[in-house]
């Protein structure tokens, strides 16, 4: 693998989301997510949450139920003024804005007012429609799942 990836590819079950990573907006982010990635830390994580006209968040890799996280060190903020629109790969994290750890969610529509609070690390380039096709809920009844995820 490179020193900086470009791109991390989520395979669902009906194909690839592929999301160019942003290195430049978020360094320690993007390191960490490829770092699990390739550690197969997100193979079979469900979508645990998935709010229509909203967004889909993954990436608990512990618990699978939104209440978890990775063994790695939470991740300082680094916010920016990246917009969250359709396809924002941005972070999870509790009020705490240093608390983001694995989890992430990526935009279904506008949520520009998430702008400067949340850290965008990519941005989906193809695959869109895997990740509005993913079964809806808080937790969803039969959710999607991350069959493997890979940084390259």
């Amino acid at each position: 693998m490179a020193d900086s990836p470009e791109k991390l590819t989520l395979t669902l079950d009906g194909g690839d989301v592929v999301i160019a990573l942003r290195p430049d907006l978020a360094p320690q982010h993007v390191a960490q997510i490829a770092e699990l990635a390739n550690e197969g830390f997100y193979d079979g994580v469900p979508f645990h949450r998935v709010i229509p006209g909203f967004m889909a968040q993954g990436g608990d890799g512990g618990n699978h139920n939104g209440t978890g996280g990775s063994s790695k060190p939470n991740i300082p903020q680094e916010f920016s003024n990246e917009p969250h629109v359709r396809g924002t790969a941005s972070m999870a994290r509790t009020n705490d804005p240093n608390s983001a750890n694995s989890q992430f969610f990526i935009c279904f529509d506008d949520a520009r007012f998430l702008d400067g609070q949340y850290t965008v690390w990519g941005q989906v380039e193809s695959g869109m429609e895997l990740i509005d096709a993913l079964p809806k809920g808080e937790p969803p009844r039969e959710p999607g799942k991350i069959v493997k995820a890979r940084a390259e």
